[in-house]
């Protein structure tokens, strides 16, 4: 550590991240335990809480009570120990391996305090660190004897490709959706006629609204059937609440639905299986007249930030989420938002956004305009050039500036853009993925809406 880090922390002053100790404290392994248990952060030995350095001597053998200390939580935990201005600062980076506990107790930090964790704390550290799942956890209520009738074990089987001739405790003893303590969560979420009856907030709830506030509400359905069947309920209502359109092909006229029906498909399931079943809340679904929100209460599971949406994935409820794909309402983990996009940009609306919060996850998607032609032809528009025509021939998905030209044959920058690109763009036809940016070199383009429309015909 650099001396003017030091000063820099020490003029900050004592906080989540940092504490003061004027000598060698006796408590020093609950403090290290508790930065730990947090996100990590950095003791200064040798510095009063006035912020005056007092330093201290023998740094040596300090450092060496310092990194016994450390070894004696349960599990170890890794500091760095250096000297700098007579001070003594030990650092705990973040860890990897929580819970840790010292002296048979668990400590965390609480704005500038450490803090013993009570019963109930600790229960509740398990699950947000994803060490407890609920999904896996006895469900008390369920019965199997009572619940599991021959037409509900079926259906499951059907849904699950299992030979409904097995026998039903065995197979689902193999799914680990029955354990010795019971019926788990996982398989009373699946094999409810209720689900209500046995975890009350895991229903989903639909609703209409005229414009676009929660003014004036038009229609309201609360799904409360196994998660499956409330799947197929809430993809009905999207089908029956969003506007279509008749699409004109070789064989007559395709119905087709404003949005995707794969992109809410995937959006669905994801809440579905990845939201917080502790939460009192339910997942929501909000249908606006210029959007359709899907809001997913727990926010993003334990190890994932929002800009690992999309990249990766962690399932907050694993089980279950490999239940489904059994099921085969989701396929490999960490692909659901790149079909999401995959399928709105095919479709010729744009991806959604996400918004994340630490209780919530809202995914939105914007609707199209009403009163706007769902089926453009070329004929029907002076704009559509046979040069913009060519080019909206080419674009497929996202394409850069050399991209475009290398599928059109082109050589000439100037020819491209004052031809072709830039009369796309000046009809609504084409858009920039950086808008903000006309100029980065990260710039691609893609169709619109009425590009995309455009393209079918062709």
């Amino acid at each position: 550590m650099h001396q003017s880090t030091l000063s820099h922390l020490i003029a900050l002053g004592e906080g989540f991240t940092t504490e003061f100790k004027r000598s060698m404290p006796s408590d020093l392994g609950r403090e290290i335990c508790a930065f730990a248990n947090a996100t990590g952060g950095v003791i200064l030995i040798g510095v009063d809480d006035a912020e005056n350095v007092i330093g201290v001597g023998d740094q040596n053998r300090l450092k060496s009570q310092v990194q016994s200390v450390a070894r004696s939580a349960d599990p170890p935990v890794a500091v760095e120990v250096e000297s700098q201005c007579g001070v003594l600062c030990v650092t705990v980076p973040a860890q990897q391996g929580k819970p840790y506990s010292f002296g048979g107790r668990f400590y965390t930090r609480e704005g500038a305090t450490c803090q013993q964790m009570s019963r109930d704390e600790i229960r509740e550290y398990f699950f947000k660190e994803g060490l407890i799942r609920l999904d896996e956890t006895p469900c008390n209520a369920f019965d199997p004897s009572v619940e599991i009738t021959s037409a509900r074990w079926s259906k499951f089987a059907e849904r699950a490709g299992i030979d409904s001739d097995l026998d039903s405790i065995t197979v689902l003893e193999n799914l680990h959706l029955l354990k010795d303590t019971g019926m788990t969560h996982d398989g009373a979420w699946l094999l409810a006629e209720d689900i209500t009856r046995f975890t009350v907030q895991a229903s989903v709830t639909c609703a209409v609204f005229r414009g676009s506030a929660k003014t004036h509400i038009l229609d309201r359905k609360e799904f409360k059937g196994n998660l499956y069947d409330i799947y197929l309920e809430v993809m009905t209502y999207f089908q029956a609440k969003l506007n279509s359109a008749l699409i004109p092909n070789a064989q007559g006229r395709d119905e087709r639905l404003e949005l995707p029906l794969n992109a809410l498909r995937e959006a669905v399931v994801n809440a579905i299986a990845n939201r917080d079943y502790r939460s009192t809340a339910n997942v929501q679904i909000y249908i606006f007249q210029d959007r359709v929100e899907i809001v997913t209460p727990g926010g993003l599971p334990a190890g994932m930030r929002e800009e690992d949406l999309g990249s990766r994935s962690v399932p907050r409820n694993p089980l279950l989420f490999n239940l489904l794909y059994r099921m085969k309402l989701v396929e490999q983990i960490g692909s659901g938002i790149r079909r999401i996009h995959d399928a709105c940009l095919e479709h010729g609306v744009a991806p959604p956004q996400f918004e994340v919060s630490p209780d919530w996850l809202t995914v939105t998607f914007a609707r199209q305009a009403a009163g706007v032609s769902p089926h453009v032809t070329p004929h029907e528009s002076p704009h559509v050039t046979p040069h913009v025509g060519r080019l909206i021939a080419a674009l497929q998905g996202e394409m850069s500036r050399v991209e475009l030209m290398a599928a059109l044959g082109l050589s000439d920058r100037k020819h491209f853009a004052g031809t072709y690109l830039h009369p796309g763009i000046d009809a609504g036809l084409v858009e920039m993925t950086l808008p903000d940016s006309p100029r980065s070199r990260k710039q691609k383009y893609r169709l619109t809406v009425a590009g995309r429309q455009v393209q079918d015909s062709l």
